[in-house]
């Protein structure tokens, strides 16, 4: 483990302006068209659920949770309980706990169950936060629990609305938001939907909070209230 971290710290520069770029501060939301490469992936194929394009440029805050599958000296990769695969790269500027408590990289091995938070690129993750959680936190029954649909491959994306949606939500609305919000609106959605990943929180005029997912086909949004409760989604 002491060459993870040696490793680590080597390309934490680069790490570093990735986390700036995309956890802190607060941007303004645009729209763009994903490029006809972006859409062959499973990930970029389910972004465009309910028929708006909804894309956005750039990483953001976010975050997947999922069963460690294998650890390198930089990071390590996952598997969401949809059968998402995440990448999941580390720095020296990563923090780690098991449960409530402060832990140390080593705390991530193979086969266990981790949340995680950072910037989202796709379904590549750079941590800011990596959590172990406790053993079937995270899995299958769980997703099956939810709802939610895992992404095939040519299926077509599924159109239903669950609770509450924000009475003048529209796609492409709102403010790209990060920090301490994008974390917990981020932690609100997985626990309610696990299964995909977080590529962006996004604060809707009424003030709450629309959280954008990925890599499944359903759902792709989810609405968290201003006390971070997951409202409704679609």
């Amino acid at each position: 483990m002491p060459s993870r971290k040696l490793t680590r710290s080597i390309v934490a520069g680069a790490a570093a302006i990735a986390v700036a770029g995309g956890s802190y501060g607060i941007v303004s939301a645009t729209s763009s068209s994903a490029s006809t490469a972006a859409s062959s992936s499973p990930a970029a194929s389910s972004r465009s659920g309910g028929g708006g394009s909804n894309a956005r440029s750039g990483p953001a805050a976010g975050g997947s949770s999922g069963t460690v599958g294998s650890v390198s000296t930089s990071g390590f990769t996952m598997t969401t309980s949809a059968g998402q695969k995440v990448t999941v790269d580390e720095a020296s500027a990563t923090t780690y706990q098991k449960g409530t408590s402060p832990a140390s990289a080593s705390a991530i091995t193979t086969g266990e169950s981790v949340l995680v938070l950072g910037t989202v690129n796709s379904t590549t993750i750079t941590a800011t936060q990596v959590t172990v959680q406790p053993t079937g936190s995270e899995g299958s029954a769980a997703s099956s629990a939810a709802g939610v649909v895992p992404f095939q491959q040519g299926a077509p994306s599924t159109s239903k609305q669950a609770g509450q949606i924000p009475a003048n939500y529209s796609q492409g609305s709102g403010t790209i938001v990060s920090g301490t919000a994008a974390s917990k609106a981020t932690e609100a959605a997985l626990a309610a939907y696990p299964g995909g990943v977080v590529d962006r929180v996004v604060k809707l005029s009424n003030g709450e909070y629309e959280v954008h997912y990925i890599g499944v086909n359903w759902p792709h949004h989810i609405f968290v209230n201003q006390d971070f409760k997951v409202v409704g989604a679609d």
